[in-house]
């Protein structure tokens, strides 16, 4: 059975449909990118998953019909959202932010085991963990929004454009850390892009969607 399922998906914003009967499956653990044209329904797809926008048909995560969930239920079930842009607490210590990400975790040593991990793929993260974030530069606050995804304790991660604010040098560095981390804590990944030729060097799986 497929970890997280979709069939025959339409989506609407209010009388606009957005999404057209959307099919795909992935198993736990995959990495996976969701390309498209602006416009094409990459967010919207995320967006339905998490039960932002209204959707006909199914949506099946676990054994779990996720059309009758709230969004506050389907994060709770272990779906993070992270919409497009750097998310990150500007006023709070880059500590703080990745304490935050975990604040609905329980086990205290796993949680400082995980900080310990991103922070070894983010080495300045951890020469400035009290600095406030927003004073880092755009580049150092996007390693801090991922480095806070990856101590969530979410199963699946679904993030909109995470990239996106970032030079293709720049871009391409933080995918490989993104998808090694997530592959290194068997996290299930999805990740939108209209760019396909950085996004196929790193992801396994790719949806494509046209408009």
């Amino acid at each position: 059975m497929p970890f997280l399922e979709v069939k025959g998906l339409n989506a609407y914003y209010r009388n606009t449909q957005a999404l057209f009967g959307l099919d795909f499956e992935l198993e736990e653990g995959s990495i996976t990118t969701i390309l498209g044209a602006n416009g094409a329904g990459k967010t919207t797809t995320l967006r339905s998953i998490c039960r932002m926008v209204r959707t006909e048909g199914e949506i099946r995560f676990d054994g779990d019909d996720l059309t009758s969930f709230s969004t506050e239920k389907v994060a709770r079930r272990g779906i993070a959202h992270v919409p497009e842009g750097r998310g990150t607490f500007v006023r709070q210590s880059v500590e703080d932010n990745l304490q935050l990400g975990a604040y609905t975790r329980k086990n205290k040593a796993e949680i400082a085991e995980d900080i310990e991990r991103v922070y070894s793929y983010f080495p300045p993260l951890r020469e400035r963990f009290k600095q406030q974030a927003g004073t880092l530069s755009g580049g150092e606050q996007q390693r801090v929004a991922i480095a806070r995804l990856m101590v969530q304790g979410s199963r699946v991660i679904l993030a909109d454009e995470p990239v996106s604010s970032l030079d293709p040098v720049r871009a391409d560095d933080m995918l490989e850390i993104l998808t090694a981390l997530a592959g290194g804590s068997g996290k299930t990944l999805v990740a939108s892009s209209h760019s396909p030729r950085l996004m196929r060097k790193h992801f396994t799986r790719v949806i494509g969607l046209r408009e």
